[in-house]
């Protein structure tokens, strides 16, 4: 059973993402699933920090990117989801000239909130971070 409450594909997503910060950090929406979203950004000059490893608050704006955006997508046209806390705890590095992989689940889809699960993973699908992030449901 799909999660999706609007209409939802790679390419609507990647035309919602162009000009923003998604697009400046590289990270490009990869899969759809029934009840998931996956999104890859590399590790560069613009997500890295000075030890050449991805910065933690490059993995945040991953993480978040994902979450929110699949959570926009799982409430019906009358509402839209703002994010309300994100916590994450980084497990292992990623290298700069890697990729990783992000994928968003839903822990919780209620009314007023969601709560996502979003895993960060190297190209060996080892975890690199974990991150919980918490939206608020708007009404329009």
């Amino acid at each position: 059973m799909s999660i999706w409450k609007k209409p939802i594909s790679l390419d609507l997503i990647s035309k919602r993402s162009e000009n923003t910060m998604i697009t400046h950090c590289g990270i490009v929406f990869s899969d759809i699933g029934d009840d998931y979203l996956e999104a890859t950004m590399p590790v560069d000059e613009k997500t890295q920090q000075p030890l050449s490893i991805m910065h933690g608050g490059a993995s945040c704006v991953l993480a978040e990117t994902v979450g929110s955006c699949a959570a926009n997508f799982s409430v019906d046209e009358s509402h839209y989801c703002v994010g309300l806390s994100i916590n994450t705890s980084h497990l292992k590095q990623a290298p700069s000239g890697t990729t990783v992989t992000a994928k968003a689940t839903p822990l919780h889809l209620g009314r007023s909130t969601h709560v996502w699960r979003i895993s960060i993973t190297n190209k060996a699908g080892q975890l690199i971070s974990s991150t919980q992030l918490t939206m608020m449901v708007m009404t329009r």
